[in-house]
């Protein structure tokens, strides 16, 4: 039990990660009832336009100084993907049946991925990204931050603060509720819908972005891969929070990453189930917990609240 701390650190980092990429398909979902599958994939263009920024500075920046460009670089890539997606795959489909856009965004997301593994020079590959220097802050004996984490802890509150200012206090977060509402009668009230819908994609897309630009930190290397397993398992926070609701995205990463985290650190010492732990199960252990909630909970831990879908 000693480990304990270090393992509920570990899972906060991690949860939070999961949290900044599910609040992207729960304000797409909040507003036009749409699982955005392709999320995943402008997550990882996120993070190579933060490379292509980092690459664009001169040689021996300070990573201090080149966080703040890699994050505005990953979020204008992303933001610009996830506006034409919205534009030119999901708007014409709004009326379509519901299967019609679940499959586009599916095929946008392979597509999404091939384009990067064809263009992208040596993406291929990993691709190596800069990563914070240094040892981790040691709090205790038993409990060591790496830098990376502390990063993406500080940050998602931060994230989620602003967006809960502007959901509440600004005149297009109200917008936003009011079309997540009744987006016929926020049109019949001089609401405009479309500009409200872009504007839920871009602010998911660039959560996505600051997340992608934590997790290359992290890791050291980004691929053109690595939206897929990170999309299911945000959407899958999402799902557990209570989809719609965007406090409940952030509480479902963070739920979800703890049991992650606990999961890899003690399942396999549990008589009897030592075969079951370790990381190559840690995947398994998410989705039994989202099973067991959602048999519970169906709504989610937080449910769906209607004046929070944003």
């Amino acid at each position: 039990m000693h480990e304990l701390p270090q393992q509920l650190a570990n899972g906060l980092a991690l949860g939070a990660l999961y949290g900044l990429i599910a609040i992207g398909y729960t304000m797409v979902y909040g507003i036009v009832q749409l699982i955005n599958f392709a999320h995943g994939e402008i997550f990882m263009i996120g993070g190579f336009g933060a490379l292509t920024a980092y690459a664009a500075l001169p040689t021996g920046t300070s990573l201090l100084i080149a966080i703040p460009v890699m994050i505005v670089g990953g979020a204008l890539a992303s933001v610009a993907v996830a506006t034409a997606a919205e534009r030119f795959a999901y708007r014409p489909l709004r009326s379509a049946p519901r299967l019609a856009p679940l499959i586009t965004a599916i095929g946008l997301s392979i597509a999404l991925q091939q384009l990067v593994w064809q263009f992208y020079p040596d993406a291929k590959k990993a691709v190596s990204f800069p990563e914070f220097k240094g040892e981790a802050f040691k709090i205790t004996d038993s409990l060591a931050i790496q830098r990376a984490d502390l990063f993406v802890l500080i940050l998602a509150p931060l994230c989620m603060l602003a967006l809960g200012i502007f959901v509440q206090k600004s005149r297009s977060g109200r917008a936003m509720q009011a079309t997540a509402q009744d987006p016929d009668t926020a049109k019949l009230m001089g609401i405009n819908t479309d500009r409200i819908i872009v504007m839920a994609f871009a602010i998911g897309a660039a959560f996505a972005a600051v997340a992608a630009v934590a997790y290359g930190l992290d890791k050291g290397q980004i691929n053109f891969e690595m939206g897929f397993i990170l999309g299911l398992k945000a959407f899958t926070a999402a799902v557990l929070g209570g989809i719609g609701n965007i406090y409940g995205a952030m509480v479902g990463g963070v739920v979800l990453g703890l049991a992650e985290a606990l999961s890899i650190a003690y399942i396999e010492d549990i008589p009897g189930m030592s075969q079951l732990g370790g990381g190559a199960w840690s995947n398994v252990w998410a989705f039994v917990l989202l099973i067991v909630v959602l048999l519970v909970r169906p709504q989610g831990l937080l449910g769906e609240r209607v004046a929070d879908r944003a």
